[in-house]
C-alpha cells in the first residue's frame, strides 16, 4: 500500500499510541496536580487500538511507540503490547514504550517478553529533593524499575526535560549517573505543551546551555544527524547523548512520526492544534479504506511543524492527553 507522505515530502515511519491518559506521576511541566480524566468509555479498547496500528503498519509505519500518560496503569498491557507485536508480519519492526517506571519493576520481564524491544524512561533528575519537586513522587521506585527493566535485558534510554529554576542544576550530574551505567540519556528542552498560559521562554535551557554545562566536566563531539528527533553528541569519546531541542534548534524538516492519543485523534504534529477522530469515525462502523483515506488526508495536509509557527499551541488537550 501506499505510504504516508506530507506535503513538504517528509515520509511517516513511526507512531505513538497513547493507552490511557491516566498517570500517577504529577509532573509540574505536564498535568495539574488534580487532572481532570477521560470517560473511561471513551478510551479506545484493546482491539480498536490494535486495528488503528494495523492500518498504519500497512501503509509503511514500521516503528510504534506505547506511551500514556503512564501505560502500566492500563490492565490490559501485557495484551496490547502481544497483540501489536503479533503485526512484525504485517512489515512492523520494533515496538517501544515510553513509561515512567514507578510500577514496571514485577512487569519488566513480561513485557519484554510480550514484544517491547526498547523503553524510554522519564528520569528528569536523580536528586530525590528535585526529583520529587518536578514529579510529586519519589525517585526509589523509578530507579528500581530501571534495574529490573536492565536485569530483564531490555534496552532503556533515559529522557530528562530541563526547566530553568527547576532541574538545570543536575543536568551533569543525571549525566554522569547515567554514563557510570552505560544507560543512553536525551535532554528535552521544556516545550510549550503545558497548560496555556504556564509555560515561558525564560524557563527553557536551550541546547547550547547544556553543552556548555556538560563541556565544563567533559569533551562534547557532535556526531551526524538522522530522522532522530535528538541531536547526537558523543561524551568523552564514548558515552551517547542526544538532546531535542524543538524550542532553540527545531527538527521539523525531517519529522517522520504520528500520533494517537488515547481516544483515537490523529495528530500529524505534537503542536497540532486540532485532530482527525479517527476513533469516532471507528465506531461510527466506518470500513478500514475510509479510515486510510481519512489518514492519508490527515498526513498529506501536516504543516510545517513548531519551525514555522513557535509558541504555546492553544488547544484543551495538554501532555498527558495526547501521549508523551
Amino acid at each position: 500500500m501506499s505510504p504516508l507522505i506530507d506535503r513538504h515530502g517528509r515520509t511517516k515511519r513511526k507512531l505513538r499510541i497513547s493507552l490511557t491518559d491516566r498517570c500517577n506521576f504529577r509532573c509540574t511541566y505536564c498535568m495539574p496536580e488534580h487532572p481532570d480524566w477521560l470517560p473511561r468509555a471513551s478510551l479506545l479498547e484493546r482491539g480498536e487500538i490494535v486495528r488503528l496500528a494495523g492500518l498504519f503498519v500497512d501503509h509503511g509505519i514500521d516503528q510504534i511507540r506505547l506511551t500514556g500518560g503512564e501505560p502500566l496503569l492500563r490492565r490490559d498491557l501485557s495484551e496490547c503490547v502481544r497483540e501489536i507485536s503479533a503485526l512484525r508480519e504485517r512489515g512492523l519492526s520494533r515496538l517501544s514504550m515510553t513509561t515512567n517506571a514507578s510500577r514496571i519493576a514485577p512487569k519488566a520481564r513480561e513485557l519484554v517478553e510480550a514484544g517491547i524491544d526498547d523503553f524510554n524512561v522519564s528520569l528528569d533528575a536523580i536528586d530525590p529533593d528535585t526529583f520529587r519537586r518536578l514529579t510529586r513522587r519519589e525517585i526509589a521506585p523509578v530507579l528500581d524499575g530501571i534495574d529490573a527493566l536492565v536485569d530483564a535485558g531490555a534496552k532503556v534510554k533515559l529522557n530528562a526535560v530541563v526547566i530553568r529554576g527547576d532541574n538545570e542544576k543536575d543536568v551533569v550530574p543525571l549525566l554522569e549517573w547515567a554514563m557510570a551505567r552505560g544507560l543512553p540519556l536525551r535532554f528535552i528542552e521544556y516545550m510549550p505543551l503545558d497548560a496555556p498560559g504556564h509555560w515561558k521562554r525564560d524557563a527553557v535551557v536551550s541546547e547550547a546551555e547544556m553543552l556548555a554545562a556538560i563541556g565544563e566536566r567533559h569533551r562534547v563531539e557532535s556526531v551526524p544527524r538522522s530522522h532522530d528527533p535528538a541531536t547526537p553528541y558523543l561524551v568523552d569519546g564514548r558515552y551517547p547523548l542526544g538532546i531535542i531541542s524543538t524550542v532553540s534548534n527545531p527538527f521539523c524538516s525531517t519529522c517522520d512520526r504520528l500520533r494517537i492519543t488515547a481516544t483515537g485523534e490523529l495528530f500529524t504534529c505534537l503542536f497540532s492544534p486540532i485532530g482527525t477522530p479517527l476513533g469516532a469515525r471507528l465506531r461510527e462502523g466506518v470500513d478500514d479504506e475510509t479510515l486510510a483515506a481519512q489518514v492519508a488526508r490527515a498526513v498529506w495536509l501536516k504543516d510545517a511543524g513548531y519551525a514555522s509557527r513557535p509558541g504555546p499551541v492553544d488547544r484543551p488537550l495538554t501532555m498527558h492527553a495526547m501521549g508523551g
